[in-house]
């Protein structure tokens, strides 16, 4: 009966966004929504500092006149998943209600802060708060070159060459083609790799890792990005619906995360995170900054966005960009 009533949603949706007119005039700090010309900006700036993440064409059929043929959407590949939702023990003092509303809102279940009191937006804000003081501290030490712009340019370049030798991103190579190519992964190309529990010698305790692709769309009628996911088996088989649900959160399954078709590519169906909230998050996130006498740039958009939408999906470890401000 849900998947009917999601099937339908999605349908009139679809047609009230066909009608929708593409926003032209920036909203982001108003209303938390931004526009086609700033969603390409902030995927710019997330596949600059992550190049995990790819942009993509689509089907040219398909492809969306407000965007750029060779900029439809964002794509990341073979993202490792290692264990179940279910796997991961759900703790009463650790979850945190984001925003709410007549369907229980957006719960944020795994919250795996140790303090116990910080939301996403306070962690935000921090990020910005320390990027600020990191800024001042290489303007006092005279860190910088001659000019401002070549001054944020070279500080980019060394935070990403330092994050890139400490080992925690590993970089692809750029592919124009969408299917994806996967290689096996594990020792020896088993495909299968460690998780919790280990590897037992009878074979018994393997963990085989799932990995997923994950795309980031605009979606014109809610003016804000949308995630979608498609996973594959450690035979690199698609997954059934029942197995994609398992790594979603079960406060979200069939509910904020639905099986819908890509708007840019023809195929099985694919998890999307359903938009609804999105622009609200966004805007209780910024007005926590604003607060604190920081300031949200609409370039750190995506990065902010990945970072809420992981409650959703806690287990697929698509994250690379937790040591990045976003000021």
């Amino acid at each position: 009966m849900q998947s009917v009533i999601n099937t339908v949603k999605g349908t009139a949706l679809g047609v009230a966004g066909y009608l929708t007119p593409v926003l032209k005039e920036s909203k982001f700090q108003e209303t938390g929504v931004l526009t086609p010309e700033e969603f390409v900006a902030a995927g710019d700036h997330l596949v600059h500092h992550c190049p995990t993440w790819q942009w993509a064409r689509g089907e040219e059929a398909r492809a969306r006149p407000y965007l750029p043929l060779d900029k439809q959407f964002l794509i990341t590949r073979n993202v490792p998943c290692y264990r179940r939702c279910k796997q991961i023990e759900y703790c009463d003092d650790k979850e945190k209600v984001i925003e709410q509303d007549e369907d229980g809102g957006w719960v944020d279940t795994h919250h795996y802060d140790t303090a116990g009191s910080s939301t996403i937006e306070e962690k935000v804000c921090e990020m910005t708060l320390d990027a600020a003081e990191q800024g001042d501290s290489d303007a006092e030490a005279g860190t910088g070159a001659a000019g401002d712009d070549e001054d944020d340019e070279e500080g980019e370049a060394e935070d990403m060459e330092n994050f890139q030798e400490s080992g925690l991103l590993d970089e692809v190579d750029p592919s124009t083609a969408l299917a994806p190519q996967r290689a096996a992964r594990g020792p020896g190309g088993a495909g299968a790799a460690g998780g919790a529990g280990g590897a037992g010698a009878d074979g018994d305790d393997i963990v085989h890792t799932r990995t997923y692709d994950l795309h980031i769309t605009y979606d014109k009628y809610y003016q804000t990005p949308r995630l979608w996911l498609i996973g594959y088996d450690e035979n690199h088989s698609l997954l059934s619906v029942a197995q994609m649900y398992e790594d979603v959160s079960q406060d979200h399954a069939k509910k904020t995360v639905t099986m819908e078709s890509h708007p840019h590519l023809s195929g099985p169906s694919m998890a999307s995170v359903h938009p609804c909230r999105h622009a609200e998050v966004m805007k209780k996130i910024i007005e926590t900054v604003t607060e604190s006498g920081g300031e949200m740039g609409v370039y750190s958009y995506l990065i902010v966005f990945l970072k809420f939408v992981q409650t959703v999906i806690p287990t697929i470890e698509y994250d690379f960009t937790q040591n990045f401000s976003i000021n």
